[in-house]
Formats: structure tokens, sequence, C-alpha cells
């Protein structure tokens, strides 16, 4: 055994051999905190069953196919990629209240009508997971239940019961006492998370992770708990909004983006089928400011209204709900540099409707046009819609999936579409009204 003392910021995860008072990776400032940091010398290189790793040809390799099984949620088997992967360990990260547990112990109470689970919780006490579990009406008699925040003795509860789903809540309560650090520091965060996931590599056994976040919405402690997991979740949205989105960023065993729609009712997160029809709800009349863009969440298209407000305002500001600012003020730079349309004087507040988060260029084209929309006060057509990325000399880029953004905006009853000429489908679709465009210049006489 070696050991040795550290300073390690408990934002991003970064050591230092002394302490000071702002981190030097991130800049955060009081982050710095000593921890005694104890290495295990190994003479051999080993695996996840314990036994000595060796060298094998990438050709030689057995391929298994991923027995995945239904988490009981649509939704939520899309996320994960079509299923939970036995072994696999997820984490999952929200805003307090948001639905974490709940959603994670419905999905325990499904699965364990056929495979053995366990929920451990370091936060809640007994009573109260079997009390949130009669709230919402859940089959509980097959599921089993632990308050510890001990990892060593969760693994020998596992090592007894082999619980082939797992359930933490939440790893940032957890501590092992290899460390003499607190739980939640990063060097605890970090080891416990480390002996999960080798438990559940040796074992085959799912373990889905819950972990706080900070209040600019990231996981709470050291990106280095990111790379352990095999898939990192984030749930979207406030805590007051009936619909809540989950969003896959890392996914080993399918797409990342992928987004998961749920209702949130008094019997718990329900999924929702048809997610477009929910971010529709438009007004009876066309308002200036308000288009329809058809963006690329993971595997399927998704119909989102884009909204803006231009006015005049003797300190400019830029805010944008669901988009990237600083993304919104490169495209009115473009604008005026190749248009001549002057926003310097001007207030500019996007927002995407229903709390969903453009993460993808297409985007470009819609918030242009509804803010072109609201500085000049006149409505676009309620039946358009509109995607491409606008690059920085003008000229419209098309998108991946033009056509089955387009196929799913025409089950949805719209009958014009504004896309990049790169996007123009080879054959005239039916009922559809395609108007495609190369550069600024053209997208503005189209309207």
């Amino acid at each position: 055994m070696k050991t040795k003392y550290a300073y390690i910021c408990q934002s991003c995860g970064s050591q230092f051999l002394q302490w000071s008072g702002q981190c030097g990776e991130c800049n955060a400032w009081n982050t710095l905190v000593q921890e005694l940091q104890t290495t295990v010398v190994r003479n051999k290189s080993v695996g996840y069953a314990g036994t000595e790793a060796t060298v094998t040809s990438l050709c030689e390799v057995k391929l298994e196919t991923l027995d995945r099984f239904t988490s009981g949620l649509p939704e939520l088997d899309r996320v994960l990629g079509g299923g939970i992967v036995p072994g696999s360990v997820v984490l999952m990260g929200g805003n307090p209240g948001i639905g974490k547990s709940t959603v994670l112990l419905q999905m325990l109470c499904y699965v364990s009508q056929h495979r053995k689970a366990l929920y451990v919780s370091g936060e809640e006490s007994l009573q109260q997971i079997a009390l949130r579990a009669q709230r919402l009406n859940l089959i509980e008699k097959n599921i089993l239940v632990l308050t510890e925040t001990r990892v060593e003795s969760i693994l020998a509860h596992m090592q007894q019961h082999q619980p082939k789903i797992l359930v933490i809540d939440s790893i940032q309560t957890m501590f092992t006492e290899t460390l003499p650090a607190a739980p939640g520091s990063v060097g605890q965060v970090r080891e416990t998370a480390a002996q999960l996931t080798r438990f559940a590599k040796q074992t085959g056994a799912s373990i889905f992770l819950v972990g706080h976040v900070t209040k600019e919405g990231l996981l709470a402690g050291p990106r280095v708990l990111e790379h352990i997991v095999d898939t990192v979740l984030y749930f979207e949205g406030e805590a007051d909004l009936r619909f809540r989105l989950i969003r896959a960023v890392k996914n080993r065993f399918g797409a990342v983006n992928e987004l998961g729609v749920f209702a949130m009712t008094e019997k718990g997160l329900r999924p929702v089928a048809h997610p477009s029809a929910i971010f529709l709800s438009r007004t009876q009349q066309p308002m200036p400011g308000s288009i329809v863009t058809a963006t690329w969440e993971g595997t399927r298209p998704l119909l989102i209204e884009v909204q803006a407000l231009v006015d005049t305002s003797q300190a400019p500001r830029r805010i944008t709900v669901g988009l990237d600012t600083n993304r919104l003020i490169m495209l009115l730079a473009i604008v005026h540099r190749h248009a001549g349309i002057v926003t310097q004087d001007q207030d500019v507040f996007i927002n995407i409707v229903g709390g969903v988060r453009l993460v993808e260029t297409s985007a470009d084209v819609p918030v242009i046009l509804a803010a072109i929309s609201s500085l000049r006060n006149r409505a676009l057509a309620q039946d358009l819609i509109a995607f491409g990325e606008i690059g920085l000399s003008g000229e419209i880029r098309p998108v991946p999936h033009g056509q089955e953004r387009l196929r799913d905006a025409l089950q949805h009853g719209f009958k014009r579409a504004i896309i990049p000429s790169g996007n123009a489908p080879k054959r005239k679709i039916s009922g559809l009204d395609v108007q495609s465009v190369t550069d600024l210049s053209e997208l503005l006489s189209v309207l």
C-alpha cells in the first residue's frame, strides 16, 4: 500500500500538490480539498473476472449478441438504445424533484416481476420508499430494498442476493472504507463508482446510479464519473412542467442525444408515444415570431416550436431558453453582414417551447426566421416548417435525415417547407410544397 496526500478540485477532479484559492484547470474558487490517496500496487494485470489479462487478436474475439430486456417504459428503452443491457452501468442526473427516483422505482417494480431487483437508498428511509410505491400503485411485492451508504456492505448484500438489476440513490451519498474522505468528495465518488462498475462487469448485473446536479444542470463532482459508466442520462426541463425529457449524452450501446418524453401524472411518469403532438399546441391565429422546425433527436424526428421576441432596447440583450446563446449571437452577426438586418439596438429573446434543448445546427434557419418575423411584426404561416444550418458566409447547409423530417412534417399537417437545397427531395412530395434555398438572400426572398 502506498499512501500520499493531494489537493483535489471538487468541481473538475484535478489534483495539485499544494493548496490554492482557485483551481488552475476549471478556474473554480475554493474547491481544493486535501484528501488521502491510497493506491494498491498490483503485480499483474487483472481482468474483470479476477483472472490474469492476456493479449488477444481482434479477429479471435467471440462476439455475443446483446441480450437486452425491457424496463417497462418504452421511452426509457428508446433512450437506452432498445432496452437494458446486462452488466451495463447507467448514470442518471437531473434537478431535485424532477422524477429520477420515481422513474427508477417504476422501472424496478416492473423488472422485479421477471428478475431479482434491489433498490439501495442513501437518502430516503424504507418507509418513504414504500409510501411512494403505494402512491403510484406499483407492484412492490418482488422488489428488494436496502438503506445503506457503505459500498462494502452493499456489495456483500449483492453477493448474497445476486440481483440482476440494482439502483443506487444516490452515488454522492456512498462511501468506501478504503478512503478517509467524506461522502460526495471526488475520491469517494470515483472509488465507489469504480467498485460498483467492477461488480457489474463481473456478475452481469445492471446498475443505475443516481447523480446530483449543480445549479448549471451538470452532474456534480468530477467528469471522471461519466467516463467510468457506460451510459449517461440527463433529465431536461423544470420540475414544475408537466412533461419531462430524458436525453442520452453518452451511450456505449445506443445512439447519443436520443430523447425520451414522459408526462408526470398522479401515477408517476408515463411515456408519451407521439411527442411531436404535445409540442405543437399553438394559438389559433398566426403570431409574429413563431415557427415550427423539425429537429433530429437520436433516431427519430421531433417537431418543435421556436419563438422569438425582438424589441427596441437601450441596453440590448441576447437571452435564450433551450438554445446556445453564443450560437444566437453568431447568427445575428451573419444576418447583419450578409442581409443588412440590424439588431444592435434590439433585445433578442429566443424560446424553445416545451423545455426541449436544441443541440443541433438545423435550428439556425427557424431561429433567424422567427427573429425576423418578430422584428418586422409579420406572422409566418402556421402550416410552414423550416430547418437548415447557416454558414458564416451566409450559405444554407444541408442537415442529416432531411427526408425523414419532411415525412414527419407531412404527417402532422404541414403543407410548406423551407429547407436547404442539399436536402431537396428527388421526387415531389404529394401534399407538401418544398422550397429549397442556397443562401440568406434566397431565404429572405422566399419570405
